[in-house]
């Protein structure tokens, strides 16, 4: 993991994706996979790898916790990027961490290190 995460990316708006993206690799990760709606993101879900993803909880009207299922059924690390608030995620997806939109590159770093605690910390330029 010298070179940083495998991020799998679920957005359905464009720029936003972008942005995070962007975000993403400022931090020495790298997204591997995206999606903009349930059912691509439940593909890739299951078959993409990746080291852990960001999900947006509204996909065009539908919400994304079948993918956030399926992810946890392979073990696999996820935090929520929403402009709304916990309170649209079954129970049990509450835990999970949620980053609040607009979303601040440290705040996007200081999550991903508590997800990752091993990893070498890489400062943004």
């Amino acid at each position: 993991m010298a070179d940083g995460l495998s991020v799998f990316l679920v957005e359905d708006e464009a720029l936003i994706r972008m942005m995070m993206a962007d975000m993403v690799e400022e931090l020495g990760h790298h997204v591997v996979a995206e999606a903009d709606n349930v059912r691509d993101a439940s593909a890739f879900a299951m078959t993409a790898q990746y080291d852990f993803a960001i999900l947006d909880i509204n996909l065009m009207g539908v919400y994304v916790d079948p993918v956030a299922d399926l992810i946890e059924r392979r073990g696999k690390p996820f935090l929520f990027a929403t402009g709304y608030g916990p309170e649209l995620l079954p129970s049990l997806l509450r835990r999970r961490p949620i980053l609040r939109k607009p979303i601040a590159l440290d705040q996007l770093k200081s999550i991903i290190d508590s997800l990752f605690p091993d990893m070498p910390a890489k400062v943004p330029h």
